[in-house]
Formats: C-alpha cells, sequence, structure tokens
C-alpha cells in the first residue's frame, strides 16, 4: 500500500489537501463551550409559598409531589427538603434516561397535581440540570444614587435581558434581585375609630374599585361594543379618591383614614455589589455556541448599554471564558514549544533541516484533521475534549519520529530512497498500529464509568481515538511522501552519517549497556525492586479532582442560624464589608432567597453568598483569616464556610452530597422525631464525632395558642381570627392592578413593633360592632423547631453526618442503637459512591491489562514477551509518582491525564524495541548465526537502532513541556501536575526502554535458547 501511495504523489497530496480544506470547513463549525453538554441525570422541582412553615411545605406540597412522581420511568432516587417559605424536590435518574422525555413527564404530573396543592401558592418549577446551566458570566447592574429601583428592575426584566437574549450563541437570561412596586395602604386607626370604621371597610372599598365586568358585550343598532367599567383604579391617587362609606352613612375619601403610596415589596432576598443594593444577570451559553464568540458579544452590549442608560451602573464578572482559554492556550504551547523542541532535536540529531519541517506540516494537519472526527460524533471544542488532543499529541510526535528516523536509518543502509521509504513504514507498521491499539485499551474502557464522570471521558476517549489514528494516517502515507519529495534531490544529505552528538550519546549508552549486561541478574533484580519502591511514594501522594488553582477569589457561605429579616441579613452583610472596606478588588453578595430560575441550592432568608475578589494571593490568605476570626466571634451561632471561590469544574466535580450520612426514620408516625426525645437518644449515639443532618438543625418559631371559648363567647369565629392576623403580621394582598401584562399589587401595611403591642392595637367586632383587642384571644410563646424537614421516597427522615475516615466501621454498632431506639436506619452519601467507582475502576482497569495482553500476544504471536511490556508499566507509573511527591503536587485530573500521555510512549517504546529484537533474530537465524549468539546480537542491535528514536522523543517532550514548570496562571497551574507525571515517568521511561526491555527479553528469552541448543 505504502509503494503505491509514494509512488502517485500528486494524487495523494491533492486527497490530503482536501482533507485538509475539508477539516477547516467543519471546524469553523464546530461548537466551543467550557464543557461538553451533557445532561445531568437530574431534575429539581423548587417551591415558594410565601409565609408557610417548614412542616407545611413539607405535608401540604412536598408529599404529595413525591407520591405524584413515585411511577415515572428510570426513577432512581428522591429526596425533598422543606425550609421556610420554600422547598425543593430532586429526582434522580438513570444514566440511560431521556432528560427530554423526563423533563415533560415532570411537568405534565406537576400539572394533575395542581388541584391537591395549595391554591394560593405559585405553580412549582421544574428545572433540568445540564452542564450549560453553569453561567458563563455575571452581569452587575447597581442603580446610580437616587434613582428608582423598581424602574431599573423593569429595565433589566423588559429590556437588558431582551436584548441579551437576541445575542448569538445565548440560549438563557437569568435575573437575581428584582424588586417590584407595590401601593401600600396604611390606615390611620385613630381616625378610622372615630369614624365608626374598620380596616375591612377599606379593603371593601378597593376591591369594588378595581371590580372588572366578566366580558359583557351590547348591541347598539349594527354595532356590537364590550363593555369595561372606567372607575377601574390604577395609581395611588385613584385608589387616595375612592369613597369609603361608614356603618353611619357618612362617605369619605380613603385618603382621609389611610395613607397611600407607592413603595417597594418586602423583599425576600438582595444581591449586592461593591455594597450597593443592585441586580445580577447570569448568562448562558447554548450547547451549539462558541464561547469565544459569544463573549465579544456581550462585551459590546455592556458598553452599549453603559451609554443607553447612563443612569445604571454594569459591570461583568465572575467569566468563566477564562478555563477555556487556559485549555487552548496549554494546546497551543504543547503545539509551539512540541514543534519548536522536535525541529531542534531532529536537526541536531539528523544533521538537517527537512526533516524537522517535515514534522512541522505533519502536527498542525493531524490535528486539524483530528477535528473533522469531532463533527462527525458531534463533539464540542471544550477543556475535555481539549486534554484529549494535548494527551495524543505526545504519540503523534513520537509516530513521526520514528517513521522519519527509521526512512533515514534504512537510506544510510544503502537503500534508494524511494525503497527507503516504503520499507522504512513497513518495517514499523505493525508495531506501530500495536502501541496505539494499546494506548486505547488503556483509556478507552474508561467510558464504561458510571456517572458524569464516563460521560465526560466520552468526549475525551473521542478525541484521544481521533488524534492517535490521524497520527497514524499521517505517518504511514504523508510523512513517506513529505520525505521523498523534500530529498529527492537531496540523496547526500538523506544519507548523510550521525551527528556527533548522537555518537557520543551512543558511546556512553554502550558503556552502561555492557556493564548492567555484564551483572545481568544483579541488574534486573535491582530495576524489579524499584517498582514496588516507587510506587510506593504513589501513598505518600493527596488525591484530589482538581489540581490546586492558584485563585484570588473566595467564596463566603454564611448561615446565621438566627430568625432573622432579609432585611437583617443583608445589614450584616453589609456591615462585614464596610469593616473590611478597601481590603478586596470585588464583592458581591446573594442575599436570602435567589430569584434564579436555575438555583438549585438551598434557598433561605437566613443564608448568604458572599464572593471575595483580592489583589493577591497573601492578600486573600491573610484578610480571609481576619475575616473568618471576626464573623466567629461577632456571630458564634452563624455557620461558616470559607473556600476558595468555585468554578465551572468545582461545580461539576464537587459532590453536594455529605461523605457518610446516617439516615433514620420513624415509621410508626411518618412525622420527625420531637427535639427533647431526639438530642436525649444522640446522648447513646456510638460515634462521638458527627455533624448534624439538615432535618436535625434548630430554628426558633412563634406558636399563637388561641382561646376557642372566648371566640365563641363573643360570637366571633376562627377563620375571622385567622383573616385579621393575616391583616396585622402579614403583608395582606388587598387586590391586584392589571394594566398592559404588568401588575402592581395592593397592599395593607400595619405598625411593625412588637407582637405584644400589635395584639393590644388590633381588634375584632362583634356584632354590634363592640371591638374586641386580639390579646384577649391570643397567648404567643417562642418555641425552638427543626428549621428543615427532610424526605426520600419513602418518607421523612433526619440523619447525622459522620466525620471520621473509615465510617463504616460503626455499621453494626449504629445498628444496635437504630434497633434500641425502634427505628428504620440506612447509611448513604459520597462514600458509597466513591467505593462503587473504585470498584468500577478496578474492573476497568483489569479489562484495559487484559486487552493490552491479547493485543501484544497477537502482535509479538508469543504469550510472554507481552509480560515485559506490561511490566514497564508500573516503573513508568512509579517515576511519575517519585516526581509529584518530589514537588508537592497531589494525584488529580491533570496528573492522571499525564500519566496517559507518559505510558502511551512508553509503551510505542518497548513494543518498537522488542519488534526489532525479534525481527533482527529472525534476520540472523536465516544467516546461519547460533541461537545464543544471535539473542546476543540482537539485543546489542536493537538497542544501537531505537536509541535515537527514545531519546529524541522523551526529550522533545520534556523540553516541550518544561516551560510549563517556569509559567504562571491558571494554565499552567492546570497544566503542571501533567508535566510532573510526563517528565518522571519519561525519565524512568526511557532508562526502562533502553536497558529494562533488553534485560527482561534475555531473561525470558535465554531459557528458551539454551533448551533449544541442548536439544539440537
Amino acid at each position: 500500500m505504502v509503494r503505491f501511495l509514494i509512488a502517485r504523489p500528486i494524487a495523494v497530496g491533492m486527497t490530503f489537501l482536501a482533507l485538509l480544506i475539508f477539516s477547516i470547513i467543519l471546524f469553523r463549525t464546530l461548537p466551543i463551550s467550557l464543557l461538553p453538554p451533557i445532561d445531568v441525570p437530574q431534575i429539581v422541582i423548587k417551591v415558594n409559598y410565601p409565609n408557610t412553615s417548614p412542616e407545611s411545605i413539607e405535608q401540604n406540597v412536598l408529599r404529595p409531589i413525591r407520591e405524584g412522581m413515585v411511577t415515572l420511568n428510570g426513577l432512581q432516587d428522591m429526596e425533598s427538603k422543606a425550609g421556610s417559605e420554600v422547598g425543593n424536590v430532586r429526582l434522580s435518574f438513570d444514566y440511560q434516561t431521556q432528560m427530554e422525555l423526563a423533563y415533560i413527564a415532570v411537568n405534565e404530573k406537576i400539572d394533575r397535581l395542581t388541584n391537591s396543592l395549595p391554591d394560593d401558592m405559585p405553580r412549582p418549577q421544574v428545572v433540568r440540570i445540564n452542564t450549560n446551566d453553569i453561567p458563563i458570566v455575571r452581569l452587575q447592574v447597581v442603580p446610580s444614587e437616587g434613582v428608582d429601583f423598581a424602574e431599573v428592575s423593569l429595565l433589566t426584566e423588559n429590556v437588558i435581558k431582551k436584548r441579551l437574549e437576541q445575542l448569538d450563541g445565548v440560549a438563557l437570561v437569568d435575573i437575581n434581585g428584582r424588586q417590584e412596586r407595590v401601593i401600600v395602604v396604611t390606615p390611620d386607626k385613630p381616625v378610622l375609630a372615630g369614624l365608626g370604621m374598620q380596616e375591612a371597610d377599606l379593603i371593601q372599598a378597593i376591591e369594588a374599585g378595581n371590580s372588572e365586568l366578566p366580558g359583557i358585550s351590547v348591541e347598539d343598532g349594527q354595532f356590537r361594543y364590550y363593555l369595561r367599567l372606567a372607575t377601574r383604579i390604577e395609581t395611588p391617587d385613584d385608589v387616595r379618591n375612592l369613597p369609603v362609606r361608614s356603618p353611619s352613612g357618612y362617605t369619605v375619601n380613603l385618603a382621609k383614614v389611610a395613607e397611600v403610596k407607592y413603595d417597594l415589596a418586602k423583599p425576600a432576598g438582595f444581591h449586592l455589589y461593591q455594597g450597593r443594593e443592585g441586580l445580577v444577570v447570569t448568562i448562558h451559553k447554548q450547547s451549539a455556541a462558541k464561547m469565544n464568540e459569544i463573549m465579544p458579544l456581550v462585551y459590546e452590549a455592556v458598553s452599549l448599554f453603559e451609554k443607553d442608560y447612563p443612569q445604571v451602573e454594569f459591570a461583568l464578572t465572575q467569566d468563566q471564558s477564562t478555563l477555556l482559554n487556559a485549555g487552548i492556550n496549554n494546546l497551543q504551547t504543547s503545539l509551539l514549544f512540541g514543534g519548536l523542541f522536535a525541529f531542534g532535536i531532529l536537526f541536531v540529531f539528523m544533521g538537517n533541516y527537512r526533516t524537522p519541517i517535515i514534522i512541522g506540516i505533519s502536527l498542525p494537519a493531524s490535528l486539524l484533521i483530528s477535528f473533522s472526527v469531532f463533527y462527525f460524533f458531534d463533539i464540542s471544542i471544550n477543556v475535555i475534549s481539549l486534554s484529549g488532543l494535548a494527551l495524543g499529541l505526545g504519540m503523534l510526535i513520537d509516530n513521526a519520529i520514528i517513521v522519519l528516523d527509521n526512512i533515514s536509518r534504512k537510506n544510510r543502509e544503502g537503500l534508494s530512497l524511494f525503497e527507503s521509504c516504503v520499507r522504512g513504514v513497513n518495517e514499523v507498521m505493525s508495531a506501530l498500529i500495536s502501541s496505539v491499539l494499546t494506548t486505547l485499551a488503556v483509556f478507552v474502557p474508561l467510558v464504561f464509568l458510571s456517572g458524569i464522570a464516563g460521560a465526560l471521558f466520552f468526549d475525551q476517549a473521542v478525541s484521544v481515538a481521533a488524534i492517535l489514528s490521524v497520527s497514524l494516517l499521517v505517518a504511514f502515507i504523508l510523512l513517506p511522501l513529505l520525505y521523498h519529495l523534500f530529498f529527492k534531490d537531496k540523496k547526500e544529505e538523506a544519507s548523510r552519517q550521525d551527528s556527533r552528538l548522537f555518537l557520543w550519546l551512543l558511546a556512553r549508552y554502550k558503556t552502561v549497556y555492557r556493564a548492567l549486561f555484564a551483572r545481568r541478574a544483579l541488574s534486573l533484580f535491582l530495576l524489579l525492586l524499584l517498582i514496588p519502591l516507587l510506587l510506593a511514594t504513589g501513598r505518600l501522594l493527596d488525591v484530589e479532582g482538581l489540581p490546586p488553582i492558584e485563585k484570588f477569589d473566595v467564596m463566603l457561605s454564611l448561615d446565621w442560624n438566627e430568625p432573622i429579616s432579609a432585611s437583617q441579613n443583608r445589614d450584616r452583610v453589609n456591615q462585614l464589608m464596610e469593616e473590611f472596606e478597601g481590603e478586596f478588588e470585588l464583592a458581591e453578595s446573594d442575599v436570602g432567597l435567589r430569584q434564579f430560575l436555575l438555583f438549585e441550592g438551598e434557598n433561605a432568608i437566613q443564608q448568604a453568598d458572599i464572593y471575595l475578589l483580592f489583589d493577591s494571593r497573601d492578600q486573600k490568605e491573610e484578610v480571609s483569616a481576619r475575616l473568618l476570626r471576626q464573623l466567629q466571634s461577632s456571630f458564634p451561632l452563624a455557620s461558616i464556610d470559607l473556600r476558595d471561590a468555585p468554578n465551572a469544574f468545582d461545580q461539576l466535580f464537587n459532590s453536594d452530597r455529605p461523605y457518610y450520612e446516617v439516615r433514620w426514620k420513624d415509621l410508626s408516625t411518618n412525622q420527625p422525631i420531637s427535639a427533647d426525645i431526639m438530642d436525649l437518644r444522640l446522648e447513646d449515639f456510638p460515634v462521638d464525632s458527627w455533624a448534624k443532618g439538615p432535618g436535625l438543625q434548630k430554628g426558633s418559631s412563634v406558636v399563637f395558642q388561641t382561646n376557642l371559648e372566648k371566640l365563641a363567647l363573643y360570637g366571633l369565629d376562627v377563620q375571622q381570627l385567622i383573616e385579621k392576623i393575616q391583616q396585622v403580621f402579614g403583608n395582606y394582598l388587598i387586590t391586584d392592578i392589571k394594566r398592559f401584562g404588568e401588575i402592581t399589587p395592593v397592599l395593607l401595611l400595619n405598625d411593625q413593633v412588637d407582637f405584644q403591642t400589635l395584639l393590644k392595637r388590633n381588634f375584632l367586632y362583634g356584632e354590634e360592632g363592640v371591638p374586641y383587642s386580639l390579646d384577649r384571644f391570643i397567648r404567643f410563646s417562642y418555641h425552638e423547631n427543626y428549621k428543615f424537614v427532610t424526605a426520600d421516597r419513602s418518607g421523612i427522615y433526619q440523619s447525622l453526618i459522620l466525620d471520621s475516615p473509615d465510617p463504616d466501621q460503626y455499621d453494626d454498632q449504629i445498628r444496635n442503637w437504630a434497633l434500641d431506639q425502634d427505628l428504620s436506619i440506612d447509611f448513604t452519601g459520597q462514600f458509597f459512591q466513591d467505593r462503587q467507582t473504585i470498584r468500577q475502576l478496578m474492573g476497568i482497569l483489569l479489562v484495559a491489562i487484559l486487552l493490552l495482553y491479547f493485543i501484544l500476544a497477537a502482535q509479538f504471536e508469543n504469550f510472554v514477551q507481552p509480560l515485559i511490556v506490561i511490566l514497564t508499566l508500573p516503573l513508568g507509573i512509579g517515576g511519575a509518582f517519585l516526581v509529584l511527591w518530589l514537588t508537592g503536587t497531589s494525584l488529580n485530573v491533570m496528573s492522571a491525564i499525564g500519566l496517559v500521555v507518559m505510558l502511551g510512549i512508553m509503551v510505542n517504546d518497548a513494543i518498537l524495541k522488542i519488534d526489532t529484537i525479534n525481527r533482527l533474530r529472525g534476520q540472523y537465524a536465516t544467516e546461519g548465526i547460533g541461537l545464543a549468539p544471535a539473542l546476543e546480537k540482537a539485543l546489542y542491535t536493537a538497542g544501537e537502532i531505537r536509541l535515537k528514536p527514545i531519546v529524541m522523543t522523551s526529550v522533545t517532550t520534556i523540553l516541550a513541556l518544561l516551560p510549563v514548570v517556569f509559567s504562571a496562571g491558571l494554565g499552567a497551574d492546570l497544566q503542571r501536575p501533567l508535566v510532573f507525571s510526563v517528565i518522571g515517568g519519561l525519565t524512568i521511561g526511557t532508562f526502562t526502554a533502553l536497558y529494562f526491555v533488553p534485560l527482561a527479553y534475555w531473561f525470558l528469552a535465554a531459557r528458551r535458547v539454551s533448551k533449544k541448543a541442548f536439544a539440537g
């Protein structure tokens, strides 16, 4: 095949040119995103029910929803959590579930449940989780001083949001911090009492003034008209002019008995930017859009907003495109330095500039053609797929060097240039195919990991398979063709002898080779002894998901654990920020309830998330420590979580699940066990180190006790009392003014004073209008109750979270404790997920090793020689572990990728070394050389032949990555663990390929040779 293709350079050249043009066209259509668009098999149902307790939300809302969702197809797990005024149900599905259909099914069931849910509660929101839900940037919208906040909210909702949604590639624009305008009616109670009126008279007058005719039409001759009332109210002036009739028949304008004005609705949450109230707009991209094209459009739109609306300040924060740019820069850096060092190393070792130019052409050509594979597999350019390309780049350079070196060697042996190209490729073809298959055998099985890890590895596996397959195509067809064209008229340059540097290296290699083979058994024993010693350093490494990235920002999550209002929460956050003013570059806070549609985290009025950006790492650490001390001393009850600000990777990889959670249920009542009883039971809990789960966290509440006998005595009923309590203690909605799609609530407002005063100042009226103060019928007391009610598909549960490195050792003791307490017990958490993942990894590793063995056995036609290649793997891994340990680097996703890169190159070198030894042994046998001398000569000669490509590949790869070690920034932080893995593994791997492989080969082959010689 190679002979046929090289003989037709124009046809091959045009084919590759067409492939490149086609790949460029497809590349321009590929979506560019931070992460692959993966459907996380979870749906969250969010409930917002103002002025409602956790118990009421659980009983009246979440329980019916849970019971209605049980029959969903593919439902794996169901969790719910009820808090004050809010609740959510999280549905988890199998990964094979089609989430589009599941989302439709959940909405249909919610619609069917509408009649079972409270009438005054808004429809629950159904949120489907996807990796694209992570916003690419946040836009801060802050009104200037003196500007009406409600007007800015309307501007953001009706103008800013819509203009951003019109940008190409934007899928969703979400808003938090909106505040709506309301009309507030505050009764003048002394005047009302003097006129013999009640608040009910005001309410009745306003409701009558906002009446609508129910679609009445009349005919006037030949014409037909629809009727409407001209008395409808629209503004506070209209409300003030409404007539209110007293029981004595006297009519007055409402303005004489109440104050009416526009005001902002009492918010349940705020957004703060640099200490000022504002709104935040999060922008989400479409899955097929290019992030690098969206971000300039967003910045351009914001600059237009600044010109069009000078009364509002705009700022963009938390731009996630920096992570994608880091990934692209990493690939560009690897390609640039890989190309430069490959050029330099090849020039030094080969002694000509044409060979490096050939590699300079083949590298970008291979990458471009690889991108065409992305198109057909519907894969975007993202950090995961780019890491796969970076992973395959080392093998790409390795294959190119091996093929070119073999062609050059054949030419130096006296073959013609054409024959050198043909035989040089054919000689290493099967070995290179085997090495690519072995790399894929190690990597591709990871696709079968369950959960999101397997879904993410799919993109990486396709990108690795693409670039490795293309590397073979280029190495077998394009490289020999280019070599033949470049050296066609330069035969003396192509057959030039080795450089002085290589001859010096060859002499050093021979010296070490002779020394090791002089004591073969001892040398092999010491090399095998290195395997457990090097691997043991792996136990000293910390294990984490992502490498620690130097960040200048933190996220402070607070739960005050006190029954404070959203306004008090805002004031506390502002006070805290004022104390540290000038010590950070930027601060933004989400206080209280979030209004984001896609927010599926905890949502409580007493919580706040504060994002802080600093100028330097030292400033961040120093200020963060003082901030933590300040909070702990000033608010001892608060729960404080201070951590690095999460980026898109953290939000995807870090689980919110507790590490090890012990759950129990009281099946006899299906209710939470009371706090007093639970505290006594926990005294006997067999584990000392634990934290209370959400269902055991306590909060304060006020309990009203009504005197039903007095109500009956005065001729009053409970419904009157309940309605009055709603008017006095809640934002009592009188009516909604609807105009052109805009709704303005009209609220009745009472003085906000202490409970006792309110109960004394407000009255119920008997049959003859006799007033009775509320404190006659109501007594109140403060009680401690549970802040949250947690439940799963089988009912309400409470839980403890164990803080132990080996928590499952207490399982039997905990089960006995639950048996004594007559409780149903269950264990759950990330611990079990991690254990399942480890089991899967062990199974996948076993499959990968078996595949590796089968491929090598087929390649070598031998059952023993594959063991040599397999034994090189722990040496390389151990070398990588050693360098990671010496540099203080953890074992993480990036260092694991580095291990695969290094193992691919190591396996490649080992396979080619063994293949060369086998070929030379066969050649010497045909020349009549004895078995033992042929083995010795083949080992020695194969070492000389493979020395140059092995050294060139290792040195090129290490030098290409070395600049990253001394670089700074996000990209360098991400790539540094990968670099240390490759440097450590290839340093040991080069020594392994040069000396361990021939020693192990001799040990396995010598006995068979001696037996054959003895038999002969």
